[in-house]
């Protein structure tokens, strides 16, 4: 399995359309975690980040927050989206393997200005 968490500065970053970096994970069948890289979304934006991730064998994104429109988007492309995470990912990539980590809903529907965050109070 291939696990992907929107990534920066060691943290998941919590704007999964602006994501610069993901931490991608390959797991074994025991599920354990046998490898990962940082991955670069290359400047990709919220339209091309779902279809990167299929390209990349992603079948888990862990992320902050995200949109309905991505979450719709990431679904077609068969890759479950685990959303409303914080924190260090290899921490919350081990609670996902040890199928103790919960799903949620889209937890970013607002209109997007210039010059907003998603670390704001709607958006995390």
């Amino acid at each position: 399995m291939k696990i992907a968490a929107t990534y920066d500065n060691g943290m998941i970053f919590q704007h999964f359309g602006k994501s610069r970096y993901f931490k991608m994970y390959i797991t074994d069948d025991d599920k354990n975690i046998t490898a990962f890289e940082i991955v670069s979304s290359n400047g990709k934006g919220h339209g091309e980040l779902a279809d990167m991730l299929a390209q990349y064998g992603v079948n888990v994104l862990i992320c902050g927050g995200i949109g309905q429109g991505a979450m719709d988007s990431l679904s077609e492309k068969g890759i479950e989206v685990y959303a409303g995470n914080a924190g260090n990912p290899d921490g919350v990539v081990i609670t996902f393997l040890a199928g103790k980590l919960s799903k949620q809903a889209a937890n970013c529907d607002h209109h997007h200005n210039e010059g907003h965050t998603c670390g704001s109070s709607h958006c995390h």
